[in-house]
């Protein structure tokens, strides 16, 4: 599927307010794409970020936005009978490992609920490729690294990792009896501006410019592949143009990281962040908190097979734009 293909099709993108379908919203209607944006807009952190990103994305004529939840089968219904989408990128979830421990029935809701209705939708409507996000939280307790895709992973340590691999089972056999094309990513550590607010380099910026102390989980010592969210959109484009191949099961469903391949340590990773802000952290370390991982780090090496690409912004560069556009975004 070419991009001239991908151009004739109204592409459904759940979370559209939200971090990575804002950026790939942005990314598909620069191309001239048709893009329906749905998203229920929730408080899980401040709406305003939300609704700045729906600002940009409706200065374009190709964009559409339904306020709608994922958790109601007559929202996520009512979309597909008055746009009849032909591709669906389902980025709505309710996100973070720490929060589904105080909330677990927001994830059971939004994710496992929400999810069986955008798979409903789609297998009464022609979809031809849906592409979900998972997430590199489905590892769980896996010590083996890099992190590849035919790892088994039956030992989630949260419930925000149990309900993303729940996804992956759910996402397969509907390929598998109804013959609906999807590919899951699994999206590591992502980072980037107009980011998450409850991401640790986000809340770290904002307390080290206001010389407040930063909590440093298990001593510092600990490992994350962060990957920057350009990249994270274009290995998204790329999978969504090319639905998987049956398997011998006949099930048209791929498993993809997306990931950087370049673990760095949580210390470096704010010393690079200092660095870019010209301030150091007053640093305050605990142990480790429930639902953590030590590490993560993505092999994607079916990710260069099957597209010839892999992440690789470094943390300097990435993390400098990030700190230009908080700069500005919130006049510090």
């Amino acid at each position: 599927m070419d991009l001239d293909s991908i151009n004739k099709q109204k592409i459904l993108i759940t979370g559209a307010a939200g971090f990575i379908g804002f950026h790939l919203a942005e990314r598909l209607l620069a191309e001239g794409c048709t893009v329906i944006g749905f998203d229920n807009l929730n408080d899980y952190y401040e709406v305003s970020l939300k609704e700045s990103r729906l600002q940009i994305l409706r200065n374009y004529a190709g964009f559409t936005f339904i306020k709608g939840d994922l958790g109601k089968k007559e929202d996520v219904d009512a979309v597909f009978n008055a746009y009849h989408p032909g591709l669906v990128v389902n980025l709505g979830a309710q996100a973070g490992v720490r929060y589904s421990i105080e909330n677990p029935a927001a994830y059971i809701q939004s994710n496992i609920v929400g999810f069986f209705n955008i798979l409903e939708a789609c297998r009464h409507n022609e979809v031809e490729h849906l592409v979900y996000a998972s997430s590199s939280s489905v590892y769980g307790a896996n010590e083996k690294t890099p992190f590849s895709t035919d790892d088994k992973v039956d030992k989630p340590v949260s419930l925000y990792a149990a309900t993303k691999k729940s996804n992956e089972l759910m996402a397969y056999t509907y390929s598998h009896l109804y013959g609906i094309p999807a590919t899951g990513l699994r999206f590591f550590t992502v980072y980037g501006p107009y980011g998450r607010p409850d991401m640790a380099y986000f809340s770290f910026t904002k307390a080290i410019l206001a010389g407040q102390p930063i909590k440093i989980f298990n001593q510092g010592d600990m490992y994350r592949d962060f990957t920057y969210i350009d990249d994270i959109v274009t290995g998204i484009v790329n999978v969504m143009r090319r639905p998987p191949a049956a398997d011998k099961n006949g099930a048209c469903h791929k498993l993809y990281n997306i990931g950087n391949n370049k673990p760095e340590k949580l210390l470096d990773f704010i010393q690079t962040l200092e660095d870019c802000l010209g301030k150091e952290a007053v640093k305050e370390y605990h142990p480790m908190q429930p639902g953590d991982v030590y590490q993560t780090y993505a092999d994607v090496t079916d990710l260069m097979r099957d597209f010839d690409f892999k992440p690789d912004t470094s943390i300097s560069v990435g993390l400098k734009k990030f700190v230009e556009w908080y700069r500005e975004y919130y006049e510090v």
